[in-house]
Order: structure tokens, then C-alpha cells, then sequence
């Protein structure tokens, strides 16, 4: 029998599974430069790390006083990622190494994540993640995006497991807050290192403050079976 029995695992996508931040930043600058806001930088885009695509249009139309519609803004913002994301999305090794290891113990698994149901096809099926990763929950699809837990708590609806039987992986502070809202243990993997000491990460039960360089898919399994609940 294995020590994971009872667990089942939720991704988040974008920082975590794969890299596809510099892509939404690329998306964000192009669809801004239409609206007539030139020169937005990495340094502003790193403050919707791990906040959903509408939510982030919607902080946009205030911030820059945009007049065009939200589904006006998210349309072209998410034609310009599409476009982006089918040519050049690459998971992190280390990553396909934990999926693949959880997948050969039968763990269920999903993804969780603020990209629209489109972008998230698009980059499960660009990377083949998606031989393993066949369950994914949009932020529009639910209520609330992170840090509320409906996200979560929807994968684990679908994946017909107790959220206190889930762990999270996690790059953004957002996403640890909404793991831990829905009493999700988690895995943190800061995509953003100055970010590694927001109080959301305190809630993890793993914190990895080098992100993507500290992360190995053996350390992750190992901490998880010395952590596993009892059947």
C-alpha cells in the first residue's frame, strides 16, 4: 500500500507547472500598448503574480483609466498569450518529474489556476502535461479567484477528495492564502524571491524560499510521505 493513499494533489499553473510568466507580462504589455499605455514593466507586472487574468484587467482599467470593457481587455489580452503560449510554453523539468512520480504512485491530480479555460488547455496539451493533468478548474469558472479558496476547493469537488487530504503547489502569495483558506496543506515555490517573506508563505507547510532552483521532485515526495495522513 502506499504512503499517499489518501492524498490527492492540486497545481497551480502558471509560476509553478510551467514558466509561463514571461509570456502573460509580453501579453500585458502588447494589450496596454493598444489601450495607449506605453512601457509597462516587469517590475509592475510582478504585482499581479498569482492574481487571476479578470482581476488583473480590472485593477488595469482603474490604475490607467482605461475606458474599454473588462471582456473588451480580456479578449485581446488573451489572443495576444494564446498566440505566445502555443510557441513557446516550457514546464519546469523538476516539475514533470514530481507529476510523473505521483502519477506512478495513482494520485489523483488537477490544476487550479486565475488563466482562462482556453490558456490552460493550451498549455497542458503544448506540454503534454495533460497525459497526467486531466482535471483543471478555471478562477472563471468559480466565484471568487485567489486568495479566496473556491478554485481549490472546486479541483477537490471534481477530484472527489477532502480538501484536508489536498496539497497545493504554489508560487504566489495569493495562491498560499487561498490554500490555506481551504484547509489545504502547500507546497510554496515563490515565483517572485523578494516575495519569499510575505506572511501568505508562513501558512505552508513547505516553503521553498530559492522557488524553481531549490525545488526537486525526490525532496517534495519525501517531504509529503513524511508528512502523509493516515488511512
Amino acid at each position: 500500500m502506499s504512503t499517499l493513499d489518501t492524498l490527492s494533489a492540486v497545481f497551480d499553473l502558471d509560476g509553478t507547472l510551467v514558466d509561463s510568466e514571461p509570456n502573460y507580462y509580453e501579453a500585458g504589455r502588447l494589450t496596454l500598448a493598444e489601450y495607449g499605455v506605453p512601457d509597462f514593466s516587469w517590475a509592475e507586472h510582478e504585482r499581479y503574480v498569482g492574481i487571476s487574468t479578470r482581476e488583473t484587467i480590472a485593477d488595469w482599467r482603474e490604475r490607467y483609466r482605461l475606458r474599454a470593457p473588462v471582456e473588451e481587455l480580456l479578449s485581446v489580452k488573451n489572443r495576444h498569450y494564446l498566440g505566445l503560449a502555443r510557441a513557446s510554453t516550457h514546464a519546469y523539468p523538476e516539475m514533470r518529474a514530481f507529476v510523473e512520480l505521483l502519477a506512478a504512485e495513482g494520485v489523483p491530480m488537477a490544476v487550479a489556476s486565475g488563466s482562462s479555460p482556453e490558456a490552460i488547455e493550451a498549455i497542458l496539451a503544448g506540454t503534454g502535461l495533460d497525459a497526467h493533468l486531466r482535471i483543471a478548474v478555471s478562477a472563471e469558472e468559480v466565484a471568487h479567484g485567489k486568495p479566496a479558496p473556491d478554485v481549490f476547493l472546486e479541483a477537490a469537488r471534481r477530484l472527489g477528495a477532502d480538501p484536508a487530504d489536498c496539497v497545493v503547489l504554489e508560487d504566489a502569495a495569493p495562491g498560499a492564502a487561498a490554500a490555506h483558506a481551504a484547509g489545504m496543506r502547500c507546497i510554496a515555490i515563490p515565483y517572485v524571491a523578494a516575495q519569499a517573506d510575505a506572511p501568505e508563505f508562513a501558512t505552508a507547510g513547505l516553503l521553498l524560499r530559492g522557488g524553481q532552483r531549490e525545488f526537486t521532485a525526490r525532496a517534495a515526495y519525501d517531504w509529503l510521505t513524511r508528512s502523509a495522513r493516515p488511512a
